[in-house]
């Protein structure tokens, strides 16, 4: 039987707003942020999607954006859903880092973070571990834009460099879930209740 995981980024933090570097770090969701998942929860209502379980990365900014959303406190939080960890360029100004997404592997692990295949890892065997449970047919899961695309790229070996390396704050991956597999259905922004993969 087919099932669907709805998978988000978190709204806008303040971090996000100054351009600094956000992975293990939090900071508060913005006036913007706040406002996003409120558009979140209008597309939801509008398409009459309700949700049978809950679940958030341990980050506030995510549970934030979840309790937001849905008006509930009953979800569970999982430290797998988290963003990668960046070691000492946690906080720093994003001109910091280096480009392109090759660095994004190993690059961070002298400095204490973590490799981008750990964060897949983790963040594939948490997700499957959510769907594969009997009673979950529809379900939200509020993550960050590097663990959501770790999971994407998990998906996608064969084309994985031309996924979109920035999903806007609060984009919804629209998956399906059928025999122990997942498959990308759509990606759409709250903001403009559109697809983003058009």
């Amino acid at each position: 039987m087919k099932k669907k995981l709805y998978l988000m980024r978190h709204g806008q933090t303040l971090f996000n707003q100054l351009n600094k570097v956000q992975g293990a770090c939090d900071s508060p969701l913005t006036e913007k942020g706040i406002q996003q998942a409120q558009q979140a929860r209008s597309y939801f209502q509008e398409n009459k999607i309700e949700f049978d379980h809950l679940y958030s990365s341990t980050q506030e900014r995510a549970c934030d954006t979840l309790e937001i959303i849905t008006e509930r406190s009953d979800y569970k939080r999982l430290k797998e859903l988290k963003e990668m960890h960046h070691g000492v360029y946690e906080g720093e100004p994003q001109f910091l880092q280096p480009q392109g997404p090759e660095y994004f592997e190993t690059f961070y692990q002298q400095f204490g973070g973590e490799s981008l295949s750990a964060v897949q890892e983790r963040v594939v065997s948490a997700l499957h571990q959510i769907m594969s449970e009997e009673d979950h047919q529809q379900v939200l899961a509020v993550s960050h834009n590097g663990a959501c695309i770790s999971f994407l790229q998990s998906l996608q070996q064969e084309n994985k460099d031309d996924l979109i390396r920035a999903y806007p704050n609060c984009a919804i991956f629209i998956l399906n879930y059928e025999n122990e597999k997942f498959q990308l259905e759509d990606i759409v922004d709250p903001a403009t209740k559109k697809s983003i993969l058009c």
